[in-house]
């Protein structure tokens, strides 16, 4: 086990991963509404499995994938827990599928919630990120985008309309990129870039994010 690995995994085990707020992010069920998601679907980088689990309840056809083991075992668990136990799910690393054979050309929609915007710092691996979303699309294939924007103070990895616009270049058409909004929940791990923000009840932040739709060529 590497230690990137490692240090997922813990968030997980610990449950104090920010992102994990014990249901869908409101944009990503307003875009399944909104009739977003067609044929097989890759959820990438699922973590606790909420997107999964919502997608499999309403009859896609849908796997949830993510490089931590921890948080595969989570989702599990929260598939059970939800009523939901036929939600699949696998360990896989976001970087290197379109190289898998399992999953080239396999898909027609990619969902990303909040694993994109961790490279905003790092364009090789954005690149490498685009590279591998190309091989798992079929062509005409979508990637439904949603990740922190740096348009306001928040929390976590914030990025500009800029990263996401260089990143999906050759071999991408982006039919969209508006602002919407993200839920994250207030743990150790943010607890010390929360300061200012407004939190509810529920120990909730709502922080400005961007969504895209990004079509494979």
């Amino acid at each position: 086990m590497t230690e990137t690995t490692e240090r997922w995994d813990s968030v997980y085990d610990d449950d104090t991963a920010p992102w994990v707020i014990g249901r869908p992010q409101p944009a990503v069920a307003e875009l399944e509404r909104a009739g977003g998601f067609a044929g097989r679907v890759l959820d990438i980088g699922c973590g606790a499995g909420e997107h999964t689990i919502l997608l499999t309840g309403r009859g896609h056809d849908v796997l949830g994938v993510d490089f931590s083991p921890s948080a595969i075992d989570f989702a599990r668990r929260n598939a059970e827990s939800k009523g939901v136990p036929e939600a699949r799910f696998a360990v896989a690393d976001a970087l290197a599928l379109g190289a898998d054979p399992h999953f080239t050309g396999a898909y027609d929609t990619a969902l990303d919630s909040a694993l994109f915007h961790i490279w905003g710092t790092e364009p090789e691996t954005r690149a490498r990120y685009a590279r591998s979303l190309h091989g798992v699309l079929r062509p005409g294939g979508v990637l439904r985008l949603l990740a922190l924007s740096d348009a306001e103070p928040g929390f976590g990895p914030r990025i500009g309309a800029d990263i996401v616009r260089g990143a999906f270049t050759d071999g991408w058409q982006l039919v969209s990129l508006e602002p919407t909004r993200y839920l994250g929940r207030v743990t150790p791990v943010v607890a010390d870039n929360v300061a200012g923000l407004a939190v509810s009840p529920e120990g909730l932040v709502d922080a400005s994010a961007w969504i895209a739709e990004i079509r494979r060529s």
